[in-house]
């Protein structure tokens, strides 16, 4: 592996800032495509014509955004190397009629997305962002990053069985957050984001808002090895798919047998089930358009997947000091201890033996560590884009990640050297 491809410790500086600056996926995919920018990528319209030349590109769909380079001298039929990630977390969404409240308590209605750690959300200072469509027909990001809104637990004098019982949330009546006092206006919250965004309120005609924690990520611990922070599910690897593929595109041409590809999509989190979603067409359209793009045709198309391979890269468990009897007895991912392989036989990961050996052969060559991650039979496992891109491309999929504490909080954990390490392994592998 090029020394130049090789990432360190202000790696994880910099997924720190990446983490502020994309409180949603529209933000997420904007900031991915301004670093990308910088390395020389430019972005294809979808209705456009699109031509065979070499060199970086990118599509950007709602919250989605998929980017590939082409190297000179690459065929019709040279096969990709994909690093696939998902922009969405588990959040509260803004609900089409936002406005509500009760006795004397101005609040925004909200919808819950994904699975979500409801007590995560309680008694935190809450921003907003997300896009806003206008009449014209364009959308606009939106970001209020100061504390706005509250979710407010009930005091325990009022709920004595809170400590030992457990804390049963409900997720219509209890998590609908306060932002003021008086009595509820209709339209109140939209002409509030409007004169943030500096557009007329009558201009807004659809809204994607949800809140977000305000509290920057931090590096934590005696020994600062550790880093808290927001969205890392599944924003770390968004952000390491990113520089990857960026210092890959920086190498020689000659040094590229693939045509290494980015791609992350939004609506992991409550099924991939959208066009902008892992289990939607954008992906196969994007390959296809480039093989086809380059003077290919079916054949071409056909052989290039044949050969190519893709990472998806998502956030696993590390295993949990307090919480030891939930995870397999003798697979333990620790902290710091590189990027995780995701095994699961019922292929809720889509890693199989062929698919372990490239991963372990990209992270050889880059010289990082890597461990296994497998559920505990008595557990239900989650899944991941990878299962969805195998069927749905004919792709061979490994499913890989970090190792992380306290998944879907709205506030998690991983190791501080994990990111750069993992970002190492898809570089290596991007780079063939």
């Amino acid at each position: 592996m090029s020394s130049s491809l090789r990432f360190d410790r202000g790696h994880t500086d910099d997924l720190m800032a990446f983490l502020m600056a994309s409180p949603s996926p529209y933000h997420a995919v904007a900031t991915a495509a301004a670093r990308l920018e910088k390395a020389g990528f430019r972005q294809v319209e979808e209705t456009a014509a699109w031509d065979g030349t070499t060199g970086g590109k990118y599509v950007l769909r709602g919250g989605a955004i998929v980017a590939w380079y082409v190297p000179e001298g690459a065929g019709a039929h040279t096969p990709f190397r994909i690093a696939g990630a998902h922009t969405d977390s588990p959040n509260l969404r803004v609900k089409p009629i936002p406005d509500t409240g009760a006795y004397g308590w101005r609040q925004v209605a909200v919808e819950v997305y994904g699975g979500t750690l409801l007590n995560t959300w309680l008694d935190r200072d809450l921003g907003l962002a997300g896009r806003i469509s206008l009449r014209d027909g364009t959308d606009r990001l939106v970001s209020i990053d100061c504390p706005l809104l509250r979710v407010p637990q009930l005091a325990v004098h009022l709920d004595r069985s809170a400590n030992t019982d457990g804390l049963k949330l409900d997720r219509q009546k209890h998590m609908q957050p306060i932002w003021g006092l008086g009595d509820v206006e209709e339209g109140d919250l939209i002409r509030f984001v409007a004169e943030e965004a500096g557009v007329d309120a009558e201009d807004i005609t659809g809204w994607d808002l949800m809140p977000h924690p305000v509290e920057p990520p931090a590096y934590l611990g005696r020994d600062r090895e550790l880093l808290a922070g927001p969205r890392m599910d599944n924003l770390l690897s968004v952000h390491a798919a990113t520089a990857a593929l960026a210092a890959v595109a920086g190498q020689p041409d000659s040094e590229l047998p693939y045509i290494p590809v980015m791609a992350a999509f939004d609506h992991e989190e409550n099924g991939s089930q959208s066009d902008t979603g892992a289990d939607g067409p954008l992906l196969g359209t994007v390959l296809e358009r480039s093989v086809f793009a380059r003077g290919g045709g079916y054949e071409d198309r056909a052989r290039a997947f044949a050969g190519t391979v893709c990472l998806s890269s998502d956030t696993g468990h590390a295993i949990h000091p307090n919480y030891g009897e939930r995870h397999d007895p003798t697979h333990h991912p620790v902290i710091n201890g590189g990027p995780i392989l995701k095994v699961n036989v019922n292929m809720r990961y889509a890693t199989d033996g062929g698919g372990r050996s490239v991963f372990a052969a990209a992270c050889e060559k880059a010289g990082v560590p890597w461990q296994t991650f497998v559920s505990n039979n008595a557990m239900p496992c989650g899944t991941t884009i990878g299962p969805i891109t195998a069927a749905r491309h004919g792709i061979k999929t490994v499913d890989i990640g970090v190792a992380i504490l306290s998944m879907h909080s709205a506030r998690e954990l991983c190791g501080a050297d994990d990111p750069y390490l993992l970002a190492n392994a898809l570089a290596s592998f991007l780079a063939g």
